[in-house]
């Protein structure tokens, strides 16, 4: 421990060469050292016991098939009013074209969010779903956040859990982690008061780990957030984590922060906030994660929040994903968000091996469909 300059630590490190679990105080101290050295080494042992130097990606496509949305969350600058001129609605087929004219070979993965429709049926979204898998059976369809899936329960008068199950029985493959927020009340009642409550948001994954599908879990951050609070919301995926690899056999694939975007939404505006998290804060978020998430195979540095360059740089702070090529993201960039729309697979492949890590195509289960070693060009360039 030669490089460890807050002596605080020294039991956190113990714990971590161990592969033990950190208790939440000790998760805090994470937060407030000043020490980042030992932050990033510490991060980056845990990843490096779970994947070595091996880095996630998939070639992947991101479709919302309409923006149009009732709910009125204050961070959200994408939902329109079905009236609004810049508002959008697709039919199942319609969305079965927008695929088409996008698609590239060799994409895997179809994710899909959007907004709470007033007016769609329920047999719209299965519909969409079964009409996808017809029409493109190579493509895992990952759809529909939890927040999405208790609209669906309310509009069709089902169970989540038997929405859930008609959605797979369509061809759901997983679904994203989106809606999460943050799960403390006093936020969720500032930012996303309407949307889907974190114990019927934990409840939804539950449902569908106990299917054998996969989930993704999010957190919203750099708004109105304390860090007790971020670190709970960590605390309570990691419980419900414990729960479904023990009843399951797996629940969550992956932990991703996303970082506020703050133009074009209301509770920036009512803060008075325009700057963008930082890149300090960016790397710390995420290496607290890798460390405190020790149930989590993977977490994730969402390069449309933070931009690629940082999300390169977060490989060395317990990042082992960096999403997808994309095709078109319109979410994010609805509130500000700065990246390009998409990157192509040889630039995804560039951006790890220039951080000296080895990318691995995967698709939605994570199955592993390539691998890319270092090459000599690659070690020329570092």
């Amino acid at each position: 421990m030669k490089w460890l300059s807050d002596p605080a630590l020294a039991p956190i490190v113990e714990k971590v060469e161990a592969g033990e679990r950190l208790t939440f105080a000790e998760g805090m101290q994470l937060y407030d050292t000043r020490d980042l050295n030992t932050l990033m080494r510490l991060a980056n042992l845990r990843k490096q016991q779970l994947h070595g130097d091996r880095v996630y990606f998939v070639h992947s496509m991101r479709l919302e098939f309409t923006n149009i949305c009732y709910v009125g969350c204050t961070f959200c600058a994408f939902a329109a009013h079905k009236n609004e001129e810049r508002a959008w609605d697709y039919s199942p087929e319609q969305v079965a074209e927008q695929v088409r004219r996008r698609y590239l070979p060799g994409i895997t993965e179809l994710h899909m969010s959007s907004g709470h429709h007033p007016n769609h049926k329920w047999e719209y979204y299965p519909e969409m779903v079964r009409g996808l898998r017809e029409a493109f059976p190579d493509l895992q369809v990952k759809a529909f956040t939890a927040a999405e899936i208790e609209h669906l329960s309310r509009i069709s008068k089902k169970p989540t859990l038997d929405v859930l199950r008609e959605l797979q029985a369509a061809g759901l493959a997983a679904m994203p982690g989106g809606g999460a927020e943050i799960f403390a009340d006093r936020v969720r009642r500032q930012v996303a008061k309407n949307k889907v409550k974190a114990e019927k948001w934990l409840q939804i994954h539950s449902e569908a780990h106990s299917l054998g599908m996969r989930t993704n879990a999010t957190m919203l951050y750099g708004h109105i957030e304390t860090l007790e609070e971020r670190l709970d919301h960590m605390d309570r995926l990691r419980t419900l984590q414990d729960d479904s690899v023990a009843r399951f056999g797996g629940g969550f694939h992956a932990f991703i922060p996303l970082a506020f975007q703050p133009l074009g939404n209301t509770l920036a505006q009512n803060l008075g906030k325009t700057d963008f998290t930082t890149g300090l804060d960016d790397l710390r978020n995420l290496a607290v994660a890798r460390i405190y998430l020790d149930n989590f195979p993977h977490i994730k540095g969402y390069w449309v929040m933070i931009g690629s360059e940082l999300t390169q740089v977060s490989l060395d702070w317990g990042v082992s994903d960096i999403d997808g090529t994309i095709q078109e993201e319109h979410i994010a960039h609805a509130a500000g968000a700065t990246s390009p729309m998409k990157l192509s697979e040889q630039g995804m492949i560039r951006m790890i091996q220039h951080a000296g890590r080895t990318p691995v195509l995967r698709d939605a289960y994570y199955n592993e469909l390539a691998t890319f070693p270092r090459t000599p060009a690659t070690e020329a360039a570092d």
